[in-house]
């Protein structure tokens, strides 16, 4: 078994979301690929569909701009936590011209990066493609949403096309900490994947 993780908008694969997950799974023998997302969303969502293909994991468990991508790599379990399904819109007005410093530690050692009006248009054009499937894969999709996010609601997109039988509210905000992964996302990943204790 495998799982796949894909970070959310300035953040990196050396996030603490990730970390978590990969010391949790690592006494069940559940490797954790959690990599660098490409900024633009042209060259990002390419690189996931390759990664997917390749690596073949079980689950994919997705926060905030990555739960965007995830809802668009098809025919696997997926955990959107948080899920940003408006980036466009989301940095027209709150990140156009700027530049944003990443939270997480990159690979190739970038320290931040700028929002431009191509990056936008790129997430504009992903956008579209969103909940296509979303009738024949409501089985494989599951959105965590927290009750004080502050940063995103697309809860009621997930309601619309998904329905509520995978919907799923709980206390706290935009970013996780370990607490609420212990006591929401774990127990979720370990339903879906099976893993007893």
């Amino acid at each position: 078994m495998k799982v796949l993780y894909i970070h959310g908008y300035a953040s990196a694969g050396s996030s603490g979301t990730a970390t978590h997950l990969r010391n949790t799974l690592y006494e069940h023998g559940i490797p954790v690929i959690a990599p660098d997302v490409p900024v633009s969303p042209a060259q990002a969502l390419p690189f996931l569909q390759k990664l997917v293909a390749d690596e073949q994991p079980d689950l994919i468990v997705a926060t905030s701009m990555g739960a965007l991508y995830a809802e668009l790599l098809h025919g696997i379990p997926r955990i959107l936590v948080n899920p940003s399904f408006c980036m466009a819109r989301l940095l027209t007005f709150r990140g156009l011209g700027k530049r944003q410093a990443f939270r997480n530690k990159r690979q190739d050692g970038a320290k931040d990066f700028m929002v431009d009006k191509q990056m936008i248009a790129e997430f504009k054009e992903l956008e579209k493609g969103l909940f296509k499937a979303a009738k024949t894969e409501k089985d494989l999709v599951w959105g965590l949403f927290g009750t004080q996010d502050k940063n995103v609601n697309c809860q009621p997109d997930f309601k619309k096309h998904y329905g509520t039988d995978h919907f799923q509210l709980f206390e706290g905000e935009h970013f996780l900490n370990d607490a609420i992964l212990k006591k929401v996302v774990m127990p979720l990943v370990r339903q879906i994947l099976k893993i007893e204790g």
